[in-house]
């Protein structure tokens, strides 16, 4: 929460909680560093990009507040992940099951566009994460720098050898192994309004995603 690695973001996420936005002038803005929301227990880690100016970093919880939000929870709820499909705010009552939302940023850049730095400055609470999800199976990366952001980190635990053996796109899997454990990564294109009104991304693709991880795990 007091992280200050990164001076920009940091500045940014406090200029837009103190302008806010003219539909939530009534609204008082978290504007720090986002935590990651789940269950400790989670089998399943959900990797973004990083919290929205007036979505996550208003309500201090990832993809709350904002349109990829309503588009990722719902789907979550069908695939029996999340106790509700709406995420309003921090105290809507809305629980996760068996899995963990976290994002490669944990601060909301300017134009949701991290500077390189910014993501190495991030990436040891990543990691941080990752430790303490003993039951970790499936990691799913919603967008190309969560997919990037999980490949680093899978090398940095010695799941992985140089480059994925597979390069991002919507659908695509490839498994990691560390002696006897074992993690399936996902990819899918992040569900932004730039996909999901374009219909590069659609419901039953999302859905997809995650009926993909829910056969893992069974």
């Amino acid at each position: 929460m007091r992280c200050r690695r990164c001076p920009r973001l940091r500045a940014y996420a406090a200029h837009v909680a103190r302008e806010r936005k003219r539909a939530h002038l009534d609204c008082t803005y978290w504007g720090k560093p986002v935590p990651s929301f789940g269950d400790p227990r989670a089998r399943a880690l959900i990797v973004g990009l990083a919290p929205g100016a007036h979505g996550s970093n208003r309500t201090g919880r990832p993809f709350t507040g904002d349109a990829s939000g309503v588009f990722l929870y719902p789907a979550l709820y069908r695939a029996g992940f999340a106790s509700q499909p709406e995420a309003i705010d921090r105290g809507d009552g809305l629980r996760l099951c068996d899995c963990v939302i976290t994002a490669a940023v944990r601060c909301a850049p300017p134009q949701n566009k991290p500077l390189p730095a910014e993501l190495r400055n991030c990436f040891p609470y990543l990691l941080d994460e990752f430790d303490t999800l003993p039951n970790l199976r499936v990691m799913i990366a919603l967008g190309g720098v969560a997919f990037a952001a999980i490949a680093k980190l899978l090398r940095e635990r010695s799941f992985l050898t140089g480059t994925p053996p597979i390069a991002f796109a919507h659908g695509a899997e490839f498994a990691a192994v560390n002696g006897r454990r074992r993690i399936e990564v996902i990819a899918s294109y992040h569900p932004s309004r730039q996909n999901t009104n374009t219909g590069k991304l659609t419901v039953p693709m999302f859905d997809a995603i995650f009926k993909r991880a829910n056969q893992i795990l069974r």
